[in-house]
């Protein structure tokens, strides 16, 4: 072990590789020899030792070897199943599938019981990465057992949750779990939601994910939110409090700002602590003044960006709250992800001579410029 620890790392590339399929190699014919022995303990678990204790075998290779009861039960599966598919095994020595391969196939082989036919999944575990075979199987095994799958999707559709905590800075976690439909669904919704959009998108995969989420909530249901704030917070005065809403700590004077923009949401406007003004939810832009933007603009005006109006705010170029006009040559429409960025994240858009709009990326100092000697 100690020899094999200090072994020379490979220098080319073609070395590299070799190795690495060999150790590969080595490290899946001992996972087949560990499935058997663990299938021999299951054996012996049903039989002897264990059968009065609460522990399974499954548990036993748990604790005493380190692993994910998925892991533990795919061995154990394994182990089981290898009488049932020996051309598969052939082709596992062969150096024709890998282990995870037979994994999914002893997987289908216990669930489809009885009628489970090797020659028909061997040739798909030739062809496809375990990942495409595992889908390939789910389809062969409702060809055989239709109305057991339907049983498990409802089944799993019975285990679907949602849960939500907030967190002391005011962030909110989601942990969900959902079946394979309800899945589809959302990734369906989402997906083409979170494709790169517009100039200047350096978001990852999981920020634009979270936007994509954001925008349906916000934009295909009817969110009726309470915001509470003092004029001085509407203005951005220094020593203003945040307002307030109901399922979030203080908000920033830049997000009441960008409702403001074109706001659905109910407001309660305080001046010495006296409301003042109560709205009803309404849009400040509405009526035939949205539909004419939305007949001239028709899209997210960011450049790039193709975010239908529906998805829209209206957006003030100069702000109506420091004086800025609400006449249409003053307003443009930007989808909620630019909204954000031009009040909360400081960007700019204006227009230029040619009537073109130009973003203006905020300026950053990541440290301070130098002082006097």
């Amino acid at each position: 072990m100690i020899e094999f620890l200090t072994a020379e790392v490979p220098q080319t590339r073609d070395e590299l590789e070799f190795e690495l399929q060999r150790l590969r190699g080595d490290i899946e014919l001992r996972e087949l020899h560990f499935s058997r022995l663990a299938a021999a303990l299951q054996e012996r678990h049903l039989r002897e030792e264990f059968a009065e204790s609460d522990q399974t075998a499954i548990d036993w290779l748990r604790h005493n070897c380190r692993m994910t009861q998925q892991a533990a039960s795919d061995r154990v599966r394994v182990g089981e199943k290898l009488a049932a598919m020996p051309k598969s095994e052939d082709a596992f020595y062969a150096g024709q599938v890998g282990f995870q391969h037979l994994v999914v196939m002893a997987r289908t082989a216990a669930a489809v019981g009885d009628g489970f036919d090797e020659t028909a999944l061997l040739p798909l575990a030739l062809k496809h990465s375990p990942g495409k075979f595992h889908h390939m199987s789910m389809r062969y095994r409702h060809t055989v057992q239709p109305k057991e799958v339907a049983a498990d999707q409802r089944d799993m559709a019975d285990l679907n949750c949602l849960s939500l905590s907030t967190a002391e800075d005011g962030s909110l976690f989601l942990y969900g779990r959902f079946d394979t439909v309800t899945g589809a669904a959302i990734r369906s919704t989402l997906e083409p939601l979170a494709k790169p959009m517009g100039m200047h998108d350096y978001r990852d995969r999981d920020k634009r994910m979270a936007d994509a989420f954001f925008e349906v909530v916000t934009r295909n249901t009817k969110v009726h939110m309470q915001i509470t704030s003092s004029v001085e917070t509407l203005l951005g005065l220094l020593g203003a409090p945040g307002a307030e809403s109901e399922f979030s700590l203080p908000i920033s004077s830049k997000s009441v700002e960008r409702w403001a923009c074109d706001s659905t949401l109910s407001r309660v406007l305080l001046q010495d602590s006296i409301p003042i003004d109560v709205g009803r939810g309404n849009r400040v832009i509405k009526g035939a003044k949205r539909r004419a933007l939305i007949a001239r603009d028709q899209h997210c005006q960011w450049p790039g960006c193709e975010r239908p109006a529906s998805w829209c705010d209206g957006h003030h170029l100069h702000h109506w709250i420091d004086g800025g006009s609400t006449n249409l040559e003053n307003m443009i429409l930007l989808c909620g992800r630019h909204h954000r960025m031009v009040h909360e994240g400081d960007w700019q858009i204006v227009k230029t001579e040619d009537d073109e709009l130009l973003p203006i990326a905020p300026n950053y100092f990541p440290w301070m410029p130098r002082g006097p000697n």
